[in-house]
């Protein structure tokens, strides 16, 4: 990888570790289903100009269908399970949760893609899922009351886990597809999808400006910018070195928590933190295990 495009994985690391702190400013205020669609409305109005000018708006049309489905199972429900999430767990959390991402995608790849499953990738499977079931144990509680936060934690794996049958559903029906298409199609098919919701369920008291802020901000920096950031490097870098954001993602997100909301991150989730991502780079390739030659053991 090329030195800018280090900069720009780390910016994006930063910006989508930043949307679990501004979810979590956002949500008590908007509430979930409105937050998740200021969010996709916002996203939509920064790439559908870009998707314009690059003279790619036609094909919206054309691939009308599957984008629908990669906009409620990409942005919509998992935008609306993470902001359900940010009422109740901490962002550094949320953002540990979200790197089991591509655990689900090789999953979901496996079974429908038959993609071979490796013993590698296998251990990695293995080793990742350890690592929810580690972190679920320790802070999964579905106790009544305010300390409740079984449902969220759910809704974090519900939502990588809709992310992961995205994964494998657009490279079903979308390949060969402009990634711009796949990105201002899938905020617009999600924008379609909680309008209505959303009016249903607007918040009764009108949200601050400083709810305003962060719902914008998520909106433009940390999902329409942060797109047009990971399709470029997709491009530049392939698709495994732009997946390693993964691994940066939690720490941005445990940093802006801890600055900006005074979160603490304790040693259950540094831990189980570390298992995930292990798992995910024995799964995804980025980790991988010597293997010694055959003619190197004879001797």
């Amino acid at each position: 990888m090329k030195r800018s495009d280090i900069v720009e994985l780390v910016v994006l690391a930063a910006l989508w570790g930043a949307s679990f702190l501004f979810l979590r400013m956002g949500a008590a205020e908007f509430g979930p289903v409105a937050l998740a669609c200021v969010r996709v409305v916002g996203a939509s109005c920064f790439l559908l100009p870009l998707l314009a000018w690059r003279g790619e708006f036609a094909l919206l049309r054309r691939h009308w269908r599957p984008l629908l489905v990669v906009g409620i199972t990409n942005s919509a429900l998992p935008f609306l399970c993470f902001s359900f999430a940010a009422l109740s767990i901490t962002a550094g959390l949320s953002a540990i949760f979200n790197a089991t991402t591509p655990l689900f995608g090789a999953l979901f790849a496996s079974l429908w893609l038959k993609d071979k499953l490796t013993p590698q990738r296998m251990l990695g499977l293995g080793v990742g899922f350890a690592g929810v079931l580690w972190l679920v144990a320790d802070k999964a509680n579905f106790k009544p009351g305010a300390g409740s936060t079984g449902w969220a934690v759910l809704a974090c794996l519900a939502a990588t886990a809709l992310y992961g049958f995205s994964a494998s559903f657009t490279k079903k029906h979308l390949a060969g597809v402009p990634p711009m298409v796949g990105a201002a199609g899938s905020q617009l098919s999600a924008t379609l999808t909680l309008a209505l919701p959303a009016a249903l369920m607007w918040p009764a008291h009108a949200p601050s400006t400083t709810a305003w802020s962060t719902a914008i901000t998520l909106a433009l920096l940390c999902t329409g910018v942060a797109y047009v950031l990971f399709f470029r490097l997709i491009a530049n870098t392939g698709p495994t070195n732009a997946i390693s954001v993964t691994f940066l993602i939690p720490a941005f997100a445990v940093l802006w928590g801890a600055l900006f909301l005074g979160e603490s991150l304790t040693l259950p989730m540094i831990l189980s933190c570390g298992v995930i991502l292990v798992g995910t780079g024995l799964t995804t390739g980025l980790l991988r295990w010597r293997t010694v030659p055959r003619a190197t053991m004879q001797r």
